[in-house]
């Protein structure tokens, strides 16, 4: 791939980094990114559990660090705000444990958002230090591990079953 060349929309690293477009919204890309996974995920918990929906997410940020990193060179930038697929698996993680339950749905995607916003710690190092793919990436997997941990708390309080748990 030739540096500095933007990729074309159709290209299957344009489609993967973006979540099929959803990333090129023109605001808010980030919160965009998360609500395209929503469906995604509530398909691969309702078919498949949420032990796949584990997995969808792990392999979503293998394959995200593949298609970030080579989006992001594309243009030559360091995190483009159009890549989106940290946001696909971080959410996909945030929503492992809340079994297609709307209320979990909507608080996972408020949490997602929270912690990838904030950037909590060890998110802001991992953001900061690692290279290309692998640091648009990792940050979103923490913040998806602490979107977790709050939605199942916040289902057990409201007395809400938990699916799979996160700890």
């Amino acid at each position: 791939m030739t540096s500095g060349k933007k990729l074309p929309f159709f290209h299957p690293v344009s489609l993967l980094a973006t979540w099929f477009g959803s990333g090129l919204m023109p605001f808010a890309p980030g919160t965009w990114g998360s609500f395209a996974a929503l469906p995604f995920a509530a398909l691969i918990a309702w078919q498949l559990g949420p032990v796949a929906l584990l997995v969808a997410s792990l392999l979503a940020y293998l394959i995200g660090i593949w298609a970030s990193d080579r989006y992001a060179r594309s243009l030559e930038l360091k995190d483009p705000g159009a890549v989106v697929i940290d946001e696909v698996a971080g959410q996909w993680l945030t929503l492992v444990p809340v079994c297609l339950d709307p209320l979990g749905f909507l608080a996972g995607f408020f949490f997602f958002r929270l912690f990838d916003v904030l950037k909590t710690w060890p998110a802001n190092v991992l953001e900061r230090r690692l290279p290309g793919g692998l640091g648009i990436m990792s940050d979103d997997m923490v913040a998806g591990l602490y979107g977790a941990i709050a939605t199942a708390l916040l289902m057990t309080l409201f007395g809400r079953d938990i699916c799979f748990p996160i700890l």
